[in-house]
C-alpha cells in the first residue's frame, strides 16, 4: 500500500488535495504512476451525478490518464515496468458476449481482473474508508492501479503529457467519425457543441474528406478554434436557428449531424437537419428524453449513439497517437490550461464557462 495526493469529492463542498491510501497491484492489475489527465465534462456529469444521488463519497474522478507503468501482477503479458500507457475508461475483456462480436465498447466485464487471486480489501482508502475510483480510472491523483484491459500501451516518443487526451476526447469524437457513422468522403457534416469531443468530431470529418464540416456552438470563441481545426462553416446558435441555417448551407442534403453535449433538445435538432437517409449521432452522456417524429423513420433518418467512439481501444488509440505524432490530428492546440491538483476547481469552472476546449492536471504542478 502507498499513500498518495488525488483530488477528491469528499462531500457536498469543493475538490480538494487530500492523502489517499492505495493498494498495489493483484493478478491482472497494473499499477501507473500518472503523467497527465484530462478535465472532461462527463467528470463534471458524473460529479454533478454522484452529489444529486448520493452516492457515498469520497471519490476520485479523472478518466482522460497517461502515464508510466510502475509494477504489474501476475498474470499481465500486454505491458511491463517503464511502458508508457493511456488509460481507457471503459476496459474490454475479449471473451465477452459484445468483444467476441467486434463490439468491445460495450464489454460486460470490463472489470476483467483475474478474481482467483484477488482479495477482499479496498482499493482506495482515506481515513480508513473506501474511496470511489471514478469514471473506472481516478486520473486525479499521482498513481492508479487498472486492470490489463483497461491500459493501453503507446510508442515511447509519443509527449504523456498530450497524448492522455487520446484517452477520452479523440477517441470518442474521431471514432465517432470514422468507426459509428463511417461518414464518407465529399459528404456534409455537422456538429452540434464544440468543446473538446466536438472539436474531434470537427478533424474526424476533416480527416475523412468531408465536403462542409458545419461547428455549432453559442460561443463565437469555440467557433473560431472549431475554424482551426477543419471546420468550413460555423453557425452561431444564439443568432440564428441551427437547424434552418444548416440546411441551407447544404441545400438541404445533410447526410450526418452529430451532437456532442448531452441534451435532448440538441439530439432532435440534430436529427430535425439531417436529410432522408441521413445519420444523426449522439455523443455525449444524456439523460434526457428525446422525442422524434415517427413519420421521419419512413424517410429513413438514423438517430444512433455511440459509446466510446464506437471502437476498438486496443487498436484505435495507438493509431490515434500515431496520426498525432505524423501531424494528422492536432492535440496540443486542445489543451488551453495545465494546472496541478490544487486547481482543479478552477479546472471546472473554466469548463463551465466556456473559456476552454481542455485543462490538464498534472500531478507535478
Amino acid at each position: 500500500m502507498r499513500t498518495m495526493r488525488a483530488v477528491v469529492l469528499a462531500d457536498d463542498g469543493p475538490l480538494r488535495v487530500e492523502e489517499v491510501q492505495l493498494d498495489g497491484p493483484e493478478a491482472g492489475e497494473v499499477l501507473v504512476k500518472i503523467t497527465a489527465c484530462g478535465v472532461c465534462h462527463s467528470d463534471l456529469h458524473m460529479i454533478n451525478w454522484s452529489r444529486q444521488a448520493g452516492v457515498p463519497a469520497p471519490s476520485i474522478f479523472g478518466h482522460e490518464a497517461s502515464g508510466v507503468v510502475e509494477e504489474v501482477g501476475e498474470h499481465v503479458h500486454t505491458v511491463k515496468p517503464g511502458d508508457h500507457v493511456v488509460m481507457a475508461f471503459k476496459p474490454t475483456c475479449g471473451k465477452c458476449f459484445y468483444c467476441v462480436r467486434s463490439m468491445p465498447q460495450l464489454c460486460e466485464r470490463p472489470d476483467n481482473r483475474d478474481r482467483s487471486a484477488r482479495g477482499k480489501r479496498p482499493r482506495l482508502t482515506m481515513g480508513g474508508k473506501p474511496v470511489n475510483q471514478g469514471v473506472g480510472v481516478g486520473g486525479f491523483a499521482e498513481y492508479t492501479v487498472m486492470p490489463e484491459g483497461g491500459v493501453i500501451k503507446l510508442r515511447d516518443d509519443a509527449p504523456l503529457d498530450k497524448v492522455c487526451l487520446v484517452g477520452c476526447a479523440v477517441t470518442t469524437g474521431v471514432g465517432a467519425v470514422t468507426s459509428a457513422a463511417r461518414v464518407e468522403a465529399g459528404t456534409p457534416v455537422a456538429v452540434i457543441g464544440i468543446g473538446g469531443v466536438g472539436l474531434n468530431v470537427v478533424q474526424g470529418a476533416r480527416l475523412a474528406g468531408a465536403r462542409h464540416v458545419i461547428a455549432i456552438d453559442t460561443l463565437e470563441s469555440k467557433l473560431e478554434l472549431a475554424r482551426e481545426f477543419g471546420a468550413t462553416h460555423t453557425i452561431h446558435a444564439e443568432r440564428e436557428d441551427p437547424v434552418a441555417r444548416a440546411k441551407e448551407i447544404t441545400a438541404g442534403y445533410l447526410d450526418y449531424a452529430f451532437e456532442a453535449i448531452g441534451l435532448g433538445k440538441t439530439v432532435e435538432q440534430a436529427f430535425e437537419m439531417i436529410r432522408p437517409g441521413g445519420i444523426a449521432v449522439s455523443l455525449g452522456i444524456n439523460t434526457d428524453k428525446i422525442t422524434i417524429p415517427g413519420t421521419a423513420l419512413l424517410q429513413e433518418k438514423k438517430l444512433i449513439g455511440s459509446m466510446y467512439g464506437s471502437v476498438s481501444v486496443k487498436q484505435a488509440i495507438p493509431r490515434f497517437v500515431d496520426l498525432y505524432m505524423n501531424g494528422q490530428i492536432k492535440l496540443d492546440e486542445l489543451i488551453s490550461k495545465r494546472r496541478g491538483f490544487d486547481e482543479a476547481n478552477e479546472a471546472f469552472e473554466d469548463m463551465k464557462s466556456g473559456a476552454v476546449a481542455r485543462s490538464v492536471l498534472d500531478p507535478k504542478l
